[in-house]
């Protein structure tokens, strides 16, 4: 069992909006780790620990209920670019990542989800993000 392992989520944010600022956001709502975006994804490798029946705890996971967890990516202002017009934050779900592979990630592997880096508008996505399924990498 996973219980009390760390594991490393990445978030590959593709297509970012050129020149964006892009951050984590931990649980004190401070940037970590401001990338500026040019013309590849983006990714962010977040360290957490799976505790009792999977959830996971650590610096960025935020908590919505007994069941939900969630990371935030913090845009724009938000993410530290202080003349940006845009503001916001992605919030990336990870209480859904099927438990097989929570289990294959001990040890050393990366589990990853590609988010899509523009809306509908083209400006950078916001809100809770639709990603693609997590796989190991």
């Amino acid at each position: 069992m996973a219980q009390g392992q760390p594991i490393t989520l990445r978030l590959t944010i593709d297509n970012p909006l050129p020149g964006m600022a892009y951050s984590l956001c931990n649980k004190k709502n401070q940037s970590v780790g401001t990338k500026v975006a040019g013309g590849a994804a983006l990714s962010f490798d977040i360290p957490v620990r799976v505790a009792e029946g999977g959830r996971f705890l650590g610096e960025f996971v935020r908590t919505e209920g007994p069941v939900r967890r969630f990371v935030y990516i913090s845009i724009g202002a938000y993410a530290g670019d202080p003349a940006s017009p845009c503001n916001g934050r992605m919030k990336i779900n990870v209480h859904d990542i099927p438990a097989p592979l929570v289990e294959a990630a001990v040890g050393g592997a990366v589990l990853e989800t590609v988010l899509a880096g523009r809306g509908k508008t083209g400006g950078p996505t916001y809100a809770t993000v639709v990603k693609s399924p997590w796989r190991l990498v």
